[in-house]
C-alpha cells in the first residue's frame, strides 16, 4: 500500500509585502508590469514558512499537527492541498484530497448549498451518482435542509462551516485535511465533528488534524506532528508529543518557585522555605501540569534552629481569592518529629490533582503547633493548570465545568424500556 503523503526537504518562502497567493495568467502579467516599476533599491523582507520540512504518512494514519499561531501549520496544509506549492523540495501526494482549511472553502457564492456540494464532489473526482448517493447524509449532518437550494452567500458562517465539514466528510476522500474546524462551530456541532472524523478513522482512511483542542487530538490521533518555527520539532506519540509542546510553554521558566527573594512574608523567621518545586512521581521536574496529574510538590527551606513538630502546607486559592483547598502535614497525622539547622525538603505527594484547567494562587508556609508561623507567604506564586484527556473522550477536562475535579462513571441501572414501562404502569 503506497504512503499517502511524503515530503523530503520542503520549505516555503514569503515575501513580506507582496499578495502572497498563486495567480492566473493576468495576475502574473500585472505583477511583471509592476515589479519593472518598482522603484530602484526597494527590497523585501523574505520570511521562511516552512523549512526543509521531511514526513511520511501511511495511508490509514490520523496525524495531529500542533504548534504556536505562526508556526507554518496551516502553510503545511495549504502545500499538501495544492493550494500552495512550495518554493523548494519534493512532494508527493496520493489520493483524492478533500479539505477544510476556512469555513466554506471552496464554496461558490452564487450556487446553491446543492449546487456547491456537488461541484465539490466532482472536484473530488466523484461521479454524480457518488455525490447524489451522500446528499442526504451531507444535509442531515449540515442541519441545512431548509436552505439547500438557497444560494450559499445567504448562508451565516455557522451554516457554511457546517456544510463544509459535511462536504469533506461524506465525499468519501482518500485524504481528509482540516484546520481547526472545532474551534468555530457549537458544542453540539464540534461533537458531531469529533463523532465524523472517529467514523473516517475507522474507516482507514488517512486524515490530517490541525487543532488546539489538545484533548481532542490526543483522542482521536495516532501520531502528532509538532510544528515550531517552520520545522519539525517532535514527530511521535500523541501523549509524548503533546506533553513536550506543553512544556515548551514554561521553557526559560523554573519550575515551581524561587522564594529567596521573597520579602513580603511574615512569621518567627527561625526557619524560611527557599523554593516550591513541581516534579513527577520519579522525583524528575515538571513544567507542565494538567487535571487529574499525580505530581510532587517539594517544600525547600533552610533552618536557624531546630524546630520541633514542623507543619509544612499550601493553600490553594482562585485568582478572586476563593480558598480552593488546603494540604498540610497536620491534617494527615503526618508527624515529624523536628528538623535540624541547616537545609533539606518536604515532599507533599498529590495521588489526583483534582483542580479544574486555570490560573491559581499559591500560599505556602512553615509553621508548628501552636499555631506558631515561622514562614508564611501569602499568595507567593501562580498554578497554570492545563486541560487534560482524562477520559479519553476527547472533550478534555475544561474550566467551565466549575473549580474542581471529581473523577465520575456513569452506569446504567436498568434498561430504558424498564424504566418507560414502571413510568406508565406507576410502580
Amino acid at each position: 500500500m503506497p504512503n499517502a503523503v511524503v515530503l523530503e526537504n520542503v520549505s516555503k518562502q514569503y515575501q513580506i509585502g507582496h499578495a502572497q497567493h498563486e495567480a492566473m495568467l493576468r495576475e502574473t502579467i500585472v505583477n511583471w508590469l509592476g515589479n519593472l516599476l518598482k522603484p530602484k533599491g526597494m527590497t523585501f523582507e523574505s520570511i521562511w514558512a516552512l523549512k526543509k520540512v521531511s514526513l511520511t504518512i501511511k495511508t490509514g494514519e490520523v496525524v495531529g499537527i500542533i504548534g504556536r499561531n505562526g508556526a507554518g501549520k496551516s502553510t503545511l496544509l495549504k502545500i499538501l492541498s495544492k493550494i500552495t506549492f512550495p518554493t523548494d523540495g519534493v512532494m508527493e501526494v496520493n489520493g483524492r484530497v478533500a479539505s477544510l482549511l476556512e469555513v466554506g472553502t471552496g464554496f461558490h457564492d452564487e450556487l446553491t448549498g446543492r449546487e456547491n456540494v456537488i461541484l465539490n464532489g466532482s472536484i473530488l473526482g466523484m461521479s454524480k451518482a457518488e455525490i447524489v448517493e451522500q446528499m442526504d447524509a451531507i444535509v442531515a449532518f449540515a442541519g441545512v435542509e431548509k436552505f439547500i437550494d438557497t444560494p450559499i452567500k445567504r448562508y451565516s458562517s455557522g451554516m457554511r462551516l457546517r456544510l463544509g465539514f459535511a462536504v469533506a466528510a461524506h465525499l468519501n476522500p482518500d485524504i481528509l485535511i482540516i484546520d481547526e474546524v472545532l474551534a468555530v462551530g457549537d458544542a453540539g456541532f464540534q461533537k458531531k465533528c469529533l463523532g465524523a472524523m472517529e467514523n473516517i478513522r475507522t474507516a482507514g482512511r488517512t486524515v490530517l488534524f490541525v487543532s488546539h483542542n489538545l484533548a481532542a487530538v490526543e483522542n482521536l490521533c495516532s501520531r502528532v506532528i509538532w510544528i515550531d518555527n517552520g520545522e519539525v520539532r517532535q514527530d511521535g506519540e500523541p501523549k509524548e508529543v503533546i506533553q513536550a509542546y506543553m512544556a515548551s510553554f514554561g521553557e526559560g521558566k523554573d519550575s515551581g518557585f524561587n522564594l529567596t527573594e521573597v520579602r513580603d512574608r511574615r512569621g518567627a523567621g527561625s526557619a524560611r522555605l527557599t523554593a516550591f518545586e513541581l516534579l513527577d512521581m520519579n522525583r524528575n521536574t515538571i513544567k507542565v501540569i494538567r487535571s487529574g496529574d499525580r505530581l510532587v510538590m517539594r517544600f525547600c527551606y533552610l533552618a536557624h534552629a531546630r524546630i520541633a513538630h514542623p507543619i509544612f502546607g499550601i493553600r490553594i486559592y482562585t485568582e478572586l481569592g476563593t480558598l480552593v483547598t488546603e494540604m498540610n502535614n497536620w491534617m494527615t497525622d503526618f508527624e515529624i518529629p523536628f528538623i535540624n539547622p541547616g537545609v533539606g525538603y518536604i515532599d507533599l505527594e498529590v495521588e489526583f490533582l483534582n483542580l479544574m484547567p486555570g490560573r491559581y494562587s499559591v500560599t505556602l508556609f512553615l509553621g508548628a503547633v501552636g499555631p506558631l508561623f515561622q514562614d508564611l507567604l501569602d499568595h507567593c506564586g501562580t498554578l497554570e493548570i492545563e486541560p487534560s484527556d482524562f477520559y479519553k473522550s476527547g472533550r478534555g477536562i475544561e474550566s467551565r465545568f466549575g473549580l474542581v475535579f471529581m473523577p465520575f462513571k456513569w452506569q446504567q441501572a436498568c434498561p430504558v424500556e424498564s424504566v418507560a414501562a414502571s413510568m406508565r404502569t406507576g410502580s
